[in-house]
């Protein structure tokens, strides 16, 4: 039986791809989104990569939760992370090279991604291995439908191309710009907007981690006091 409070197994799977999308609501990971998302092969790569992670961090944090002292706890979630961060960075290098050379260095990054770091803090060190397991399943789903759907709008319209292949009337009459920092920040801000829209700009205080935030009391008492 599910208690009042808590959410069902579908919801915890699922908030993550639009509700609490980790990139366009609560505005995390936003240097590899920008980084790796002018090419659809290699912002799909970075997605695939930095959820496996996430998933894997997810399950090992959440058996270990009882055991790592609250005060040595973040250090132990980058070693955590970083150790899976290691194995797939030398499965990427060995079975897909081409990839390995497009991240580059935000590849081995991913270890101080706020994404897998945040949902380590703020889910995996208080829930089950299997909430844990389901919401690394739901915000890396979340992240990689973002990365997909920003590379396609670089790339097709900044590129005149998709995955590499050359589209017939785009490639003639392209954008550029969107294929550079600034153009990857418009439509950056363009999909924070039209996710805001979709969500009614709300957002859950428990997914941005307030209840752990030192300036939480503060703002209890100033929500009061209005």
């Amino acid at each position: 039986m599910i208690e009042k409070n808590q959410p069902s197994k579908l919801s915890t799977l699922t908030r993550g791809i639009i509700k609490e999308n980790p990139v366009l609501v609560l505005v995390l990971g936003t240097c590899p989104t920008l980084a790796t998302t002018t090419s659809v092969s290699t912002a799909i790569g970075m997605g695939i990569a930095a959820t496996i992670v996430l998933i894997c961090s997810n399950i090992f944090i959440s058996l270990l939760r009882k055991i790592i002292p609250d005060s040595v706890r973040i250090p132990c979630y980058i070693v955590v992370i970083a150790g899976f961060v290691s194995v797939v960075q030398m499965l990427v290098q060995a079975f897909v090279p081409p990839l390995y050379d497009a991240l580059g260095v935000y590849l081995p990054l991913i270890v101080v991604n706020c994404i897998i770091l945040g949902r380590a803090e703020m889910f995996a060190s208080k829930n089950s291995v299997a909430d844990s397991a389901l919401d690394g399943v739901g915000m890396g789903l979340g992240f990689i439908v973002t990365l997909l759907v920003m590379s396609t709008i670089r790339e097709v319209f900044g590129a005149g191309a998709f995955a590499g292949i050359s589209l017939p009337f785009f490639s003639e009459f392209n954008i550029p710009i969107l294929t550079q920092p600034a153009g990857g920040f418009f439509v950056f801000g363009v999909m924070i907007a039209a996710v805001a829209k979709i969500t009614h700009g709300k957002v859950k205080h428990s997914a941005t981690g307030c209840a752990n935030c030192p300036s939480a009391a503060a703002c209890g008492k100033i929500g009061k006091e209005a």
